[in-house]
């Protein structure tokens, strides 16, 4: 896996392709630390409040990583997701949800919008860095 990991930041530094990651949520707390993890894994990150500004930082620029709050005001993450996959690009964003939502239903719905995978809050590095390692984008 490391080595797989090591061989695509080559690639992406040869090709001089940077990182991004967008994180969206309503916590200016949660942003933080989110922003301080993404880092860590040598993303460039952008930040969201909401759904709906998500939206229009994704139409600027598509992330190659969201990770996403469930309950937000203007627009849900659940609302967010949907329509971010419903833009047309040829560069698909790896999407997982950071939220409180942890029953098995909203695990669910929460894939079946379109994202990746799934953290419960709370969270802490070692496990999200971990979840992100294990999709392939940590």
């Amino acid at each position: 896996m490391r080595a797989a990991k090591a061989m695509r930041d080559t690639v992406n530094a040869e090709q001089g392709h940077i990182k991004r990651c967008l994180i969206v949520d309503d916590s200016r707390v949660i942003r933080k630390v989110t922003r301080k993890i993404a880092i860590s894994l040598g993303y460039q990150v952008m930040e969201a409040e909401n759904g709906e500004e998500a939206l229009a930082r994704c139409q600027a620029v598509m992330p190659d990583l969201v990770l996403t709050d469930w309950q937000m005001p203007v627009m849900s993450g659940i609302e967010f997701v949907t329509q971010l996959r419903a833009i047309p690009t040829n560069k698909r964003p790896t999407v997982v949800f950071c939220t409180s939502k942890g029953a098995v239903a909203d695990i669910q719905e929460g894939i079946v919008a379109g994202a990746d995978d799934y953290v419960i809050k709370p969270f802490d590095e070692p496990t999200l860095r971990a979840k992100l390692e294990k999709i392939g984008v940590g």
